[in-house]
């Protein structure tokens, strides 16, 4: 069974149409979802870049391979997917956008199409500075914004020139071994420049703004207050500006979707449509605005809920309301390639979780943080509707995202949720030991900036 893996940066899992999005148009991931396992409840296992992304390739979360940072060089000895699938005779292919750090390209996948952009190329694993003073240069992530040419528009059509190149010449030349095209796409990620004819496509003036775009500092969680100060969020941009960053970004989400659009067609105009399964999903969110916040570094849903989406070649559909995360990933990769499943992967097999959800109990899944804005470790346990945010040396948030979607009522403090409160610190604990991992994170990054 061939595998194509479609992976995109910073895509909310709520924006887009078949999640129920109201304004954003996303036609060619609305009709893959239509087709596939849907996934509701799909979390990452880091609000930012490349730990997130390590963890999904080794199917282990953060702390697990001290992938700690912006910086984290992959372990070695930790296998990715191309280990295991160029092991079970899978010809491996990276094709774009991966944010690996070091001198090793390929993490065990046999080739490449293409490689990150030169600028994000770092073959030194650089720790974040993560004292009181330490801050983001501008805040040209909202303020850089509106319609034109940008690098990553060009990137993303080249990902799909090459893979589409790909999958034709599979189709005309069809042999034996199965492949996993790995595609990474640099949209939405910021900067907020946008193709114009997808600009078009909205209004700023006619957007609906977050409720909560400027929500006052003053009244929010102190580490929600040094977070936004931190990536300077601290003072909202003028609603104008919201407005047309809003705008790009949506913008980005449709341009993203009409490459996409490209590499579906190709598999189903050809025969690789009889035995190619199609994943879709994106390495984090994006706050776009949410309690006045812009990128994501943080837990709240915008930032760490991501589209996931599987199509089989059976056709078989569902819409999975149970918690995943992307360590599921990797489980699911190995069952698909008819592989065993190691026994201390963090995940399980998406397949199966969709295959026996009505008999499943609730899962819980996993979130981390170790970077800039947040002076020491945060944790995310979500259990079911609950949420927590452990952070620390500091009180923690509890959410009902069902009663609550937009995060508004902090429930930990409240007397009649003291119960759920201490049975979710208990769960995460059985993932985590906060103080120790916070601990570990920060040795690792004095020792590397030492260096």
């Amino acid at each position: 069974m061939n595998i194509v893996f479609l992976f995109s940066d910073e895509h909310a899992g709520a924006v887009m149409g078949n999640s129920g999005h109201p304004v954003v148009q996303t036609p060619h991931l609305d009709r893959l979802a239509e087709q596939s396992y849907t996934f509701d409840n799909a979390y990452c296992n880091y609000p930012i870049c490349t730990p997130s992304r390590l963890s999904m390739l080794t199917g282990r979360y953060p702390h697990q391979i001290e992938a700690w940072d912006l910086g984290a060089i992959a372990d070695r000895q930790y296998p990715t997917w191309g280990d295991y699938l160029t092991e079970a005779d899978y010809e491996t292919v990276l094709c774009g956008r991966t944010h690996f750090n070091g001198t090793d390209r390929l993490l065990g996948f046999s080739h490449r199409l293409l490689d990150d952009l030169p600028r994000w190329r770092h073959t030194t694993g650089r720790p974040p500075r993560r004292t009181s003073d330490a801050r983001r240069g501008s805040n040209s992530h909202v303020a850089e914004c509106g319609p034109g040419d940008h690098e990553h528009t060009r990137y993303d059509q080249n990902v799909t020139d090459l893979a589409v190149d790909f999958l034709r010449e599979k189709s005309a030349s069809p042999d034996d071994k199965p492949f996993l095209l790995y595609c990474g796409f640099m949209h939405p990620h910021f900067p907020l420049i946008a193709p114009p004819e997808f600009y078009a496509l909205y209004d700023p003036d006619a957007l609906e703004l977050p409720a909560t775009w400027n929500e006052p500092l003053e009244s929010q969680h102190p580490i929600i207050q040094h977070h936004r100060w931190a990536w300077r969020n601290d003072i909202p941009p003028p609603e104008a500006t919201v407005r047309c960053a809003l705008a790009s970004y949506y913008a980005l989400v449709s341009s993203l979707d009409a490459q996409v659009g490209r590499i579906l067609q190709a598999i189903d105009i050809s025969p690789l449509a009889e035995d190619t399964v199609v994943i879709y999903t994106s390495d984090h969110g994006e706050m776009a605005g949410h309690h006045g916040i812009w990128q994501k570094q943080c837990f709240y849903e915008p930032a760490v809920k991501v589209p996931l989406i599987l199509r089989l070649p059976s056709g078989e559909t569902r819409r999975v309301a149970q918690n995943v995360s992307l360590v599921d990933v990797l489980p699911t990769l190995l069952e698909i390639a008819d592989l065993e499943t190691p026994s201390d992967l963090s995940g399980n097999s998406l397949l199966e979780i969709a295959q026996h959800e009505a008999n499943e109990v609730t899962r819980t899944v996993f979130s981390e943080y170790h970077h800039m804005g947040m002076l020491n470790a945060g944790f995310m346990l979500k259990d079911g509707d609950y949420k927590l945010c452990h952070y620390v040396g500091s009180e923690p948030q509890l959410f009902n995202v069902a009663t609550d979607p937009l995060e508004d009522n902090d429930l930990a403090s409240k007397p009649e949720y003291a119960a759920k409160r201490s049975e979710m610190e208990v769960a995460l604990r059985a993932i985590v030991n906060p103080d120790l991992e916070d601990t570990r994170a920060k040795e690792n990054q004095r020792m590397r900036r030492s260096k």
